[in-house]
């Protein structure tokens, strides 16, 4: 099985772009709020918001986006209100997937889809097979997902698929079993609408991953606003463990075979 094993064992270039950016998407409803429009139309701009930071990471070279848009929590929101977002975003398949394969962007969808309707998991399926030869950015949407249930559902799969390795379990068996195992765990992790936590997103993805937190709301998180988070990152030192001589005399330490070098 074909995976990204953990890139806390190479030293990444150092004020590179950043190869994989995780958002977590928030402050769509405080928009709406501060134009006194209604929730949704928080949701719907926050699509354009999408749209746009797709454009951002095809132009800058950014190899993969995690984008949080429904978590395993969310569906403690109101019905109407959750009714409404499985409606965009049956919408958003139907109207964007033609548009990423066209741009040369690959789509995934990560979470416990079993929930949604027959309609929405066909519209799921149909646009990952579409896609799936894409190369230029792989955008992974988090849908129903939540980091305790990536980890549970991993281990459970792991422990049925290894059962002969029990006690002797190591990161590399279990890996491949995570829903993010297609793409290297994110390099910049981004939270929009000045909340200050990861809210049960990638736990075990994220254990060395920048953190960088905005006020800026999501429909409002422009080109402008990407610019300052991929600035304040490439100013970081990433060593992993390492000291900072290290990260410039140990030539042993290279990407592993295959990873594309990004520079800014």
């Amino acid at each position: 099985m074909a995976f990204f094993k953990s890139s806390t064992r190479t030293i990444p270039d150092a004020g590179g772009v950043p190869r994989h950016v995780a958002i977590i998407m928030d402050g769509n409803g405080r928009w709406a709020k501060k134009y006194f429009l209604p929730r949704f139309a928080g949701h719907s701009r926050g699509v354009e918001t999408v749209r746009e930071a797709v454009r951002y990471c095809l132009g800058r070279g950014i190899g993969y986006l995690t984008l949080f848009a429904f978590s395993s929590e969310n569906w403690r929101r109101p019905m109407e209100e959750v009714s409404l977002l499985m409606q965009l975003f049956t919408k958003a398949l139907k109207q964007e997937v033609a548009k990423l394969d066209d741009n040369g962007v690959r789509l995934k969808i990560v979470g416990d889809v079993s929930r949604f309707d027959a309609r929405l998991q066909e519209l799921i399926h149909d646009a990952e097979i579409t896609t799936a030869a894409n190369a230029k950015l792989t955008l992974t949407v988090a849908a129903n997902y939540g980091g305790r249930w990536d980890i549970v559902q991993a281990l459970n799969r792991m422990a049925v698929e290894l059962p002969e390795k029990q006690g002797q379990w190591t990161e590399d068996d279990f890996a491949p079993y995570l829903a993010m195992n297609h793409a290297p765990e994110p390099d910049l992790f981004i939270r929009t609408g000045g909340e200050e936590r990861i809210s049960n997103f990638l736990l075990w993805q994220l254990a060395y991953t920048e953190f960088y937190f905005t006020a800026t709301l999501w429909p409002e998180f422009d080109a402008a606003a990407f610019d300052l988070a991929v600035a304040s990152y490439q100013k970081r030192e990433r060593r992993f463990g390492r000291v900072s001589e290290q990260l410039t005399v140990d030539a042993g330490e290279t990407p592993a075979s295959g990873d594309a070098k990004l520079h800014a």
